[in-house]
């Protein structure tokens, strides 16, 4: 039987439970093969009656064990429903830290092919003594790993970035010839892992108009050209730098395999104006659709590519697109599983 994949719950308060149930029901996802979840039974329980699902959920001491047509739960802690929906509490942020642990654990040790997240709050996270910046910085830490990015993904379209988590005044210092080079290294690995032969990397640049000679900030010309021409020197194909405002263009009409962005929001939105979609008037979300995947890590890591909404959360109408995508990415990357 194929190594199962496995889902972290995330916190026990947002929705990741009900994208959890939900995605498991679809026929998308029932064609992966076999999931487990890291997380809590009774929560699941819980999103379970709130969504209308029907797969019955099944505690299993080992992955080898998971069944098809039923969530299959490798129980961690012991978080209880109900749960205070939308709530940030100590014990939440606790929860959803030995959950990602837990499943790197069995992703380092192949018990599962990958690993898919569910959403996590930051400021829970930090209450329950667990001081990081995001998925991404726990993944890094856990497993050794010395480099790693963020690569967003939303069909065709993929995009790494060079800095995520951090202060807008900090992004200028972070982009370093070394740093853009080692997103640029480890986009390529990631291409040649989706399947495309001889990616074709476009990078962006920091500043408006790549700062037009130095008038607008020296990092294009004196950090992110010498990293491009790094690479190129060691064959890779890379262009740029290219202006940010017109190189995602370029990359959603397919004339880069992936695109490098320097900072969170500018490679964040271009992806996000392709998956999300809002209803007008009623503020409903009537699209959450994309991948968040980490490079540079020993395992496969894949998770949704939104927050844990705790706004909506216990409602049972938050969308498992996401994370049905996250699912379809990590069985991709994990390739045979056998």
């Amino acid at each position: 039987m194929a190594t199962p994949l496995a889902i972290t719950m995330g916190d026990p308060a947002g929705i990741g439970a009900e994208i959890t149930v939900k995605a498991l029901e679809s026929d998308r996802a029932r064609a992966l093969g076999p999931v487990v979840v890291v997380g809590s039974a009774s929560v699941l329980e819980g999103a379970r009656a709130v969504c209308g699902t029907v797969q019955p959920i099944v505690r299993v001491a080992d992955p080898a064990e998971a069944q098809p047509d039923r969530v299959n739960v490798v129980q961690v802690g012991d978080v209880q429903a109900p749960v205070a929906w939308g709530q940030a509490r100590a014990e939440y942020g606790d929860a959803a830290y030995h959950y990602i642990a837990a499943a790197i654990e069995l992703a380092m040790a192949g018990r599962v092919s990958a690993v898919v997240t569910a959403p996590i709050n930051k400021e829970t996270l930090h209450l329950g003594g667990h001081y990081y910046a995001g998925h991404t910085e726990i993944f890094t830490a856990l497993t050794g790993t010395s480099a790693s990015c963020m690569m967003l993904v939303h069909g065709a379209m993929r995009v790494s970035h060079v800095t995520t988590h951090v202060a807008l005044r900090r992004v200028p210092d972070l982009v370093t010839a070394e740093r853009v080079y080692r997103v640029i290294r480890l986009t390529h690995e990631a291409l040649l892992r989706f399947g495309v032969a001889e990616p074709l990397i476009g990078v962006a640049g920091l500043n408006p108009h790549c700062g037009e000679g130095g008038l607008f900030g020296s990092e294009d010309d004196e950090q992110i050209r010498p990293a491009i021409a790094r690479a190129n020197a060691e064959g890779l194909r890379v262009e740029g730098p290219i202006p940010g405002d017109t190189i995602f263009v370029k990359a959603r009409a397919g004339l880069y395999d992936a695109a490098v962005a320097m900072f969170h929001d500018q490679g964040h939105v271009a992806v996000k104006m392709l998956g999300f979609a809002v209803e007008a008037g009623s503020n409903r979300w009537t699209s959450v659709s994309g991948v968040n995947v980490t490079l540079g890590l020993p395992i496969v890591r894949t998770s949704v590519d939104h927050g844990t909404a705790f706004d909506i959360a216990g409602t049972g109408t938050a969308s498992s697109d996401s994370m049905i995508d996250a699912l379809e990415v990590a069985a991709q990357l994990a390739g045979p599983r056998q």
